[in-house]
């Protein structure tokens, strides 16, 4: 019955990949397939690697369901999370080398620390704040960021059109107040192996 639950999860994990238009990120919305300038066959490459890493970490243990995230940019894999243990992290990060096609592994997963409910409030705030800027700046494509704050640090993951556009939404995030770094993981539409036409 356990055996059959967990194949069922992962059955339905693996499908939920291929309804819509566009892509749930790490984080909240993901990068709009309209936007996204990476060729299609890039990005079905990255979500075959995202839930191929994503079904291995599951059956490593399933409650890293919740816990652990996973991000594939252009064969670049952005880690994030919470882990009981620095051996964990490791076996997770190995888990992630060892994906057919992984380029780079980015890990930002945490070490499990007492939960506070002011902190978990004051990082969601941090990043609603930032999402927001994101938004109403006319010169850059919010679609395709994804946006993690803990404690207070913000991590960015995402596609910039321009290196002009990845420096303003680094911009942004340092202009939040209370900020105590920012973590940004943004590669250029030049950067990518192949574009779209």
């Amino acid at each position: 019955m356990k055996n059959r639950f967990i194949i069922i999860l992962i059955t339905s994990f693996l499908l939920s990949g291929c309804i819509g238009v566009g892509s749930k990120g790490i984080f909240g919305t993901g990068v709009s397939v309209a936007f996204d300038p990476r060729s299609v066959g890039t990005q079905i490459d990255d979500s075959i690697m995202q839930k191929n890493l994503s079904t291995r970490v599951l059956l490593l243990d399933k409650k890293y369901l919740l816990s652990v995230k996973s991000k594939v940019l252009d064969g670049r894999i952005f880690l994030t999370g919470k882990v009981d243990n620095p051996e964990e992290k490791l076996k997770i990060t190995k888990l992630a080398w060892e994906t057919k096609g992984a380029r780079s592994v980015r890990n930002d997963i945490k070490i499990k620390e007492e939960f506070s409910f002011k902190q978990s409030a004051k990082d969601i705030l941090i990043t609603s704040q930032l999402r927001t800027a994101l938004i109403f700046n006319k010169n850059i494509k919010a679609t395709n960021y994804q946006i993690d704050t803990y404690k207070k640090k913000i991590y960015i993951y995402g596609i910039a059109i321009t290196s002009d556009e990845r420096d303003i939404v680094i911009e942004e995030a340092k202009e939040i107040l209370d900020v105590k770094d920012v973590v940004a993981s943004i590669i250029t539409v030049d950067d990518l192996r192949i574009q779209k036409d």
